[in-house]
């Protein structure tokens, strides 16, 4: 016998017992971005390599660790897409959607080379938001009182909501230079990746989960600090009406993000019920991103939302089961069988909802009872060729301890929709 070949590891199948959830979250997070006028846009899942190194960063860990990439038959470095900012950004400046404000939203699979553990995989799916050509800290505040909603309408809760400025290059510029200052005189206890980063990326070592660094951060300075006046009133603009909108809120002056393009306002939201990867949803505002790109100065701000752990924690609530079946058309004797694609095809045109299993595969009366019984179904539609002949069909209750019915095949439809 031949060995059956495995998923690759980090990329998981999505089994028929979880989509129903999978469902519930996605037309949720529809439901509630048509709501605040977003439109959707699709972008393809290989892009250009370049377009990510100039959008993410060359010295940050996804392109220089996790991306995957290759080279074309021509030649060309190619990406699958490690996060999906980059393409919308690349998709609005080819097809000129940024000559006035857009708010846009997508979905489906990114790509990372990381190590697999839960909520964490190499192919996992995001839902993300991008708001083009608005500068005020109105439409900061606008994503992250959406976001909550969200989180209400699914019925979670127990989040936090971390949120942080990074100010604008200048000021991150002179922060930079004082927080390299600081930590050049303790970079003997700097881990390895933040004595690499202290040259190159300085900033993200304010996010190392290294506890010896961690230590050491925490008596660096604050980019707080260094904000100027308008960069600060945005930031306590939004702190305002958060706090009127009563959505609790930390303030973290650690709070980096993980992607080059950043610039004032960063948000997470993050979860405890999850182990180590707790943070759900995450954005922030990357004003230089589309002029970097090749595009002209458009202000822009968005966010992330992790699919497989919003997914995982719904799982936890249990209010998400698959929905059953409503009936199992049951069909014994030739002409019955016959017959029985038919009155199916019909019901389902009177009750387009119904979900109808109709037996395939012939059998035994007692046998296909079984597995209409087995379905889960509420009803068994039973069909033999003496109904068929009378035109009625039996009802019996599979769920209920009710005699078996007959009622005339026109009226079907009428009982089921009001039994159902």
């Amino acid at each position: 016998m031949s060995k059956y070949i495995q998923a690759i590891r980090g990329m998981h199948d999505i089994l028929p017992e979880r989509i129903a959830i999978w469902h519930r979250l996605e037309d949720s997070a529809r439901q509630v971005l048509s709501a605040y006028g977003y439109a959707e846009i699709r972008t393809p899942l290989v892009e250009v390599t370049e377009l990510f190194k100039r959008s993410i960063g060359e010295v940050t860990d996804i392109v220089e660790k996790e991306m995957y990439s290759f080279e074309d038959r021509n030649g060309d470095s190619l990406s699958l897409r490690p996060e999906g900012t980059a393409s919308c950004v690349r998709a609005a400046i080819e097809h000129g959607l940024l000559v006035q404000p857009r708010r846009l939203w997508y979905r489906g699979p990114m790509f990372r080379y990381e190590r697999p553990q839960r909520g964490r995989y190499r192919q996992f799916h995001q839902i993300g938001v991008e708001a083009f050509g608005l500068t005020g800290p109105d439409i900061d505040l606008e994503l992250i009182l959406l976001t909550a909603r969200l989180w209400r309408g699914l019925g979670l809760d127990g989040f936090r909501l971390e949120i942080n400025s990074l100010g604008d290059a200048p000021e991150r510029q002179i922060y930079r230079e004082r927080l390299v200052a600081y930590l050049s005189r303790h970079a003997d206890q700097l881990d390895a990746d933040s004595q690499r980063r202290l040259a190159s990326n300085p900033l993200r070592i304010l996010d190392s989960k290294n506890p010896e660094t961690q230590r050491i951060v925490a008596d660096a300075p604050t980019l707080m600090d260094y904000l100027g006046e308008e960069t600060r009133s945005h930031f306590e603009h939004i702190c305002r009406n958060l706090d009127r909108a009563g959505v609790a809120y930390r303030i973290n002056p650690r709070l980096v993000r993980g992607l080059d393009y950043y610039n004032r306002t960063v948000f997470e939201w993050i979860t405890d019920d999850l182990g180590a990867q707790g943070t759900v949803c995450a954005g922030g505002r990357y004003d230089g991103l589309v002029e970097q790109l090749g595009g002209r100065s458009t202000p822009a701000v968005g966010f992330a939302m992790g699919l497989e752990r919003l997914v995982e924690l719904m799982a936890l609530t249990g209010l998400h089961s698959e929905p059953g079946i409503d009936a199992y058309l049951v069909a014994v004797g030739e002409s019955a069988q016959a017959a029985a694609p038919g009155i199916a095809e019909r019901l389902r045109d009177g009750l387009p909802s119904l979900r109808l299993m109709s037996h395939c595969g012939g059998g035994s009366f007692k046998s296909q009872f079984k597995k209409a019984d087995k379905s889960g179904a509420r009803f068994a539609l039973v069909l033999g060729d003496g109904e068929l002949e009378r035109e009625v069909i039996g009802v019996k209750d599979l769920r209920e301890e009710t005699e078996q019915r007959e009622l005339r095949q026109e009226d079907l439809a009428a009982f089921l929709a009001d039994h159902l």
